[in-house]
């Protein structure tokens, strides 16, 4: 992967929202896998979500990308009179890459990369600089059926980097990935995060949430019960000196 330069300074803390989530629920039938969630996503910054394993996080992020009904509540954009996330709305605003997917099996990496780009129609450049960034160069020739867990995963989180929309919502972006390509990976992130582009991500390791995101938000039992940078976390837990992990136990 190329380096890339660790002196890019993170998104202000004090950053409008552009979504703003209020009391969001997701049922099925007698389980109700997201309650109550209200929440904010501000502009430009990364957003982690975390909480133990379970159906919460992945149906949160599929709700706002309107791949599944909410049961109540709504999304709201900060744009205009603050309407509600709608279908069109939600096409230009987001993006959601999901977790566990692998498209195109048959398929040269090259041509999915080249696919995408061209279906938002965006320069070649764009994707040749993702493709650079996330190592993906000795990669272009091969089929996307026949790449490991990590290499599959860094074509996806490309895939999400090439499109165009401002909010991109990554599940399990570093699943798969050893120590150096997480790294490397949440520093390509960050300079994507620095142009403007607002990230939010879905992490089940807690030391890599706590390293790549501004604020995170705890979710369980499908309810949020934290909001906040680490520091924040950590004094709504009463936790003085412990770090994300023994925040998590104490809130959840």
């Amino acid at each position: 992967m190329t380096p890339v330069s660790s002196d890019v300074a993170p998104p202000g803390a004090g950053a409008a929202p552009i979504l703003t989530i209020d009391r969001l629920s997701k049922r099925y039938r007698a389980l109700w896998a997201l309650r109550d969630a209200s929440f904010s996503v501000r502009a430009g910054e990364i957003l982690g979500l975390i909480g133990p394993n379970g159906p919460g996080k992945t149906t949160l992020f599929e709700c706002l990308a309107g791949m599944i009904p909410a049961t109540t509540g709504s999304v709201t954009t900060a744009s205009g009179n603050h309407a509600r996330l709608g279908a069109a709305r939600r096409k230009q605003l987001l993006c959601y890459v999901p977790d566990r997917v692998r498209p195109w099996p048959d398929q040269m990496v090259g041509w999915a990369l080249s696919f995408v780009a061209g279906l938002y129609g965006l320069d070649a450049s764009q994707r040749d600089e993702v493709i650079e960034a996330l190592g993906l160069d000795a990669f272009v020739a091969a089929r996307l059926g026949e790449l490991s867990k990590g290499e599959h995963k860094r074509v996806l989180v490309a895939i999400g980097l090439i499109t165009p929309q401002p909010l991109l919502l990554l599940d399990e972006p570093f699943d798969g990935l050893d120590l150096r390509q997480t790294r490397e990976v949440m520093s390509v992130l960050r300079i994507h995060a620095a142009r403007g582009r607002t990230l939010f991500l879905s992490i089940h390791q807690l030391g890599d949430a706590a390293r790549s995101c501004d604020r995170l938000i705890l979710l369980s039992n499908g309810r949020i019960v934290g909001e906040g940078t680490v520091d924040e976390l950590r004094t709504r837990a009463g936790v003085a000196d412990g770090g994300l992990e023994e925040v998590f136990l104490a809130l959840t």
